[in-house]
């Protein structure tokens, strides 16, 4: 099982572009609530996969709330772990560029999932454990969630962390700095933008790749860095370093393709069978697991919203089997059946 930790929140997108020439009060979208928050659509993501997922967090008792509980339900996500509480539900406002890239204006006082209290234990069927985004910084349910890091680290288990860093929500950057940097020791694989390596370098911004060439020495066995469509870049504590390109699709959107490579990285990693403490890949390994990122974060990018791949989305070599060459993929669209909720 992989347990994934953090925040689930509502995303309010606009329902379509404005008209360059209508009527001053129409100068607002109509805006859509979808569910989202960086954690939320990751345990998606991975249950899309096929990979035995469960969701550690506290949602709103609300409307929202309920309705970010059906879903992980829908596509399979063990709620076992899952905190209730009567606060609201976070509201993420999401602005789409015309590049298809999107930014948010956060709604978080009082929320639900601020006050999320770390489990006594995880399932004992926990092998890795993934954390990430707003629930690192909002107190007090950021030092709950950096507990449960240091723990599950201390019990063995693979822990991934995608800061994914949102400026706006962080009231004090050189302590969030030096927090991250006490993570590193706690953290197995660490996936994060070039614009949040960049952050995270120093309060000028620094060059990514030499960031992330430094934090493999400081705990985490690899380093996956993002790059958007020019694709990613893997740094390992064993001096490896190899990159894929992107793949080629028309951009609707870039919602939920960083928490979808989230997905795909662990996902891939566990075919490989290297969800453990102290994993050891060979190059042409990563080459098929950053091959098998970078597709379905296209695929997720190819259409509106936080909307992740089904396995039966992505055909590929069996793992390990890709050779030294970039693995063959292949997209199917047919009809597909949701997996049956788990318990």
């Amino acid at each position: 099982m992989i347990i994934v930790a953090g925040e689930a929140l509502i995303d309010l997108v606009p329902a379509g572009p404005l008209e360059a020439d209508g009527p001053a009060d129409d100068d607002l979208p109509a805006l859509l609530p979808k569910r989202g928050g960086g954690p939320y659509n990751t345990a998606v993501a991975l249950a899309r996969l096929g990979s035995p997922t469960a969701f550690c967090s506290r949602l709103s008792t609300d409307h929202f709330g309920q309705a970010l509980l059906s879903g992980l339900g829908a596509d399979g996500v063990d709620t076992s772990l899952v905190q209730r509480g009567p606060e609201p539900t976070t509201l993420a406002v999401a602005h789409v560029g015309d590049d298809g890239s999107a930014e948010y204006s956060f709604h978080v006082e009082g929320a639900a999932d601020r006050l999320f209290t770390s489990p006594d234990s995880l399932p004992e069927a926990a092998r890795a454990i993934s954390f990430g985004t707003c629930s690192l910084v909002l107190e007090p349910g950021a030092s709950a969630y950096e507990d449960l890091m240091r723990r599950a680290s201390a019990r063995g288990l693979f822990t991934a962390l995608d800061p994914n860093i949102r400026p706006g929500l962080i009231p004090d950057a050189a302590a969030y700095r030096a927090r991250f940097r006490s993570w590193l020791p706690h953290v197995t694989l660490l996936k994060l933008s070039e614009e949040d390596a960049a952050w995270l370098a120093g309060p000028e911004g620094g060059d990514p790749m030499t960031a992330a060439r430094e934090w493999p020495a400081a705990g985490p066995y690899a380093v996956v860095l993002t790059r958007g469509g020019a694709g990613l870049t893997v740094l390992t504590r064993d001096g490896l370093e190899l990159s894929v390109p992107g793949e080629q699709v028309t951009v609707v959107d870039t919602i939920g393709a960083g928490d979808t490579v989230n997905a795909a990285l662990l996902h891939r990693l566990d075919s490989h069978g290297a969800l453990t403490a102290s994993p050891a890949l060979e190059a042409h390994q990563w080459r098929d697991i950053l091959a098998f990122a970078a597709r379905a974060a296209a695929i997720t990018c190819s259409r509106a919203g936080a909307r992740p791949p089904y396995a039966d989305e992505l055909v590929m070599s069996p793992a390990g089997c890709s050779g030294p060459g970039a693995p063959t993929v292949d997209v199917r669209r047919r009809q597909r059946k949701r997996p049956v909720p788990r318990s």
